[in-house]
């Protein structure tokens, strides 16, 4: 049976809630995952160190016959996608993809806002990047962006230690310094791929029922058309419904974890990358 998978990356596990939406959205398609655990997190880390780790990690996925790749992960799509767009794709990969969630979300999120305002819960990265504001501003020109850093939200989830107090206390301030920014969001996006572990607790700490928005489905829908799109891709893509799992830590311990973002068990193998 042929084998070209398509590849998805994140720097850690929150990419497997967009795999989640991706497997479910279009099984039929063989699909190899990759998190680099023993990097991650990538929300605190240089542009040029996420662009050398996000390369690396995509050269991996092209090895083992991914034609199309997705950044299941918004800090690397915020620093490395254009870069490895623009550069790496055309000199040496010409006839391969790269997909990130920023541009996929931006083009959707004036659905969602009747206030036209919209609070965004990111990593340090992404809100450094400015490519949320950016992106939205193409589409949505209209549309307030207000940001707000959460350093510590993915250290917390990795460590399976999100659901404590002193977690709950700081999750709490993070939402509260977005929403003092302004009193007219009616809409936050979870603009990193592991927030969708703590929805429950975001809805609580609110003081007023709004729109939470994860991207997974955003995601998935969006891969679907672009394949409708570019049937040169889509008919490139092996279709066997097979998936696999990489993690560039300990194998044991990702199979740990990743049924809490994924919603069931997965069987990883350990690659040694970079």
């Amino acid at each position: 049976m042929s084998h070209s998978p398509i590849g998805i990356f994140d720097s850690g596990y929150g990419g497997l809630t967009v795999f989640r939406s991706i497997a479910e959205k279009l099984p039929q398609y063989d699909y190899i995952y990759l998190g680099d655990n023993a990097r991650a997190p990538y929300g605190t880390r240089s542009f040029e160190t996420v662009y050398q780790y996000t390369l690396e990690c995509v050269q991996w996925l092209f090895e083992q016959g991914c034609p199309l790749v997705i950044l299941a992960c918004n800090t690397a799509s915020a620093k490395a996608l254009r870069n490895i767009q623009q550069v790496n794709l055309p000199r040496q990969f010409p006839d391969n993809r790269v997909l990130g969630v920023i541009r996929p979300t931006a083009e959707v999120i004036g659905q969602y806002t009747k206030s036209k305002s919209v609070g965004i819960l990111a990593t340090p990265g992404t809100v450094k990047s400015e490519s949320y504001r950016l992106e939205i501003e193409k589409f949505f020109p209209d549309i307030a962006v207000f940001q707000q850093a959460c350093p510590l939200w993915v250290p917390l989830i990795e460590n399976n230690a999100f659901d404590t107090p002193a977690a709950s206390l700081i999750i709490e301030q993070d939402i509260k310094k977005l929403l003092e920014q302004s009193e007219k969001i009616d809409t936050i996006l979870l603009a990193c791929t592991h927030y969708p572990v703590l929805m429950s607790q975001i809805k609580r700490m609110l003081p007023h029922p709004l729109q939470i928005i994860s991207q997974g489905a955003i995601v998935a829908e969006s891969l679907a058309d672009y394949l409708k799109r570019h049937p040169e891709m889509e008919t490139r893509l092996s279709q066997n419904a097979s998936q696999s799992f990489y993690t560039t830590d300990d194998a044991l311990d990702f199979e740990t974890h990743a049924p809490l973002f994924f919603g069931s068990t997965v069987h990883a193998k350990h690659v040694r990358i970079g």
